[in-house]
């Protein structure tokens, strides 16, 4: 079937894009407001985008009634922001800082999670997790109306002891960090323990064993 952008509902073509792209990394991101109160959300609208710099993107959605939510003003007033990598084991507490509290609260003390400081930027992270990167807003894309991209650049990593590999050559054991991601429809989410390898190809190798290719 094709659907036409253009002919679509809002809600419709969102629910297209979020049942097919899929499964999406969570960026549970925290910030600190001009204040010093810290915010935590999490967000499916993510990717790494560039490794020369590091660089990582986050699609924000407004809210209908209050406009732009904590998150994304926080990082727009002072260009900082922390992405947080989901574990299984924390599922409940990110799901948690998804709910819709007043401006203001904060969602790591309404989860009960502990937070660590950072060493470049103001928000703090979020213990627990295997993974995090401090990061400065690079640029702000207004996509939409109802919506703004957030382009950071990674200014540091911070990876647990535990999933380290080979420090020097930034090797990790990804599967044993047991990251979530979230699937179509709400409320779904994947694990990442079902998995599968492809080695990618070599054209020289593709040549050097007979194989042909269109041009």
């Amino acid at each position: 079937m094709h659907f036409d952008v253009a002919r679509l509902a809002p809600g419709t073509a969102y629910r297209l894009l979020t049942s097919t792209v899929v499964p999406r990394p969570i960026a549970w991101i925290t910030t600190a407001a001009e204040d010093g109160s810290v915010n935590a959300a999490p967000y499916s609208f993510f990717n790494a985008m560039g490794g020369a710099p590091p660089v990582v993107a986050v699609g924000m959605m407004r809210d209908p009634a209050r406009g732009l939510k904590d998150t994304a003003e926080n990082i727009l007033a002072t260009a900082e922001f922390v992405v947080n990598l989901v574990p299984d084991a924390l599922a409940e507490a990110m799901n948690l800082t998804s709910i819709d509290a007043p401006r203001g609260v904060d969602e790591t003390a309404l989860a009960g999670l502990a937070t660590l400081p950072s060493v470049h930027v103001r928000p703090p992270r979020i213990a627990g997790v295997p993974a995090a990167m401090e990061c400065s807003l690079q640029a702000a894309v207004t996509t939409g109306p109802r919506q703004v991209l957030a382009i950071g650049r990674v200014l540091a990593f911070h990876i647990d002891d535990a999933f380290v590999l080979d420090a020097a050559r930034g090797h990790l054991d990804t599967p044993a960090m047991g990251l979530i991601g979230r699937m179509h429809g709400a409320g779904w989410y994947a694990r990442t323990t079902d998995r599968f390898r492809m080695d990618r190809p070599s054209w020289a190798d593709r040549q050097r064993d007979g194989g042909g290719g269109g041009g």
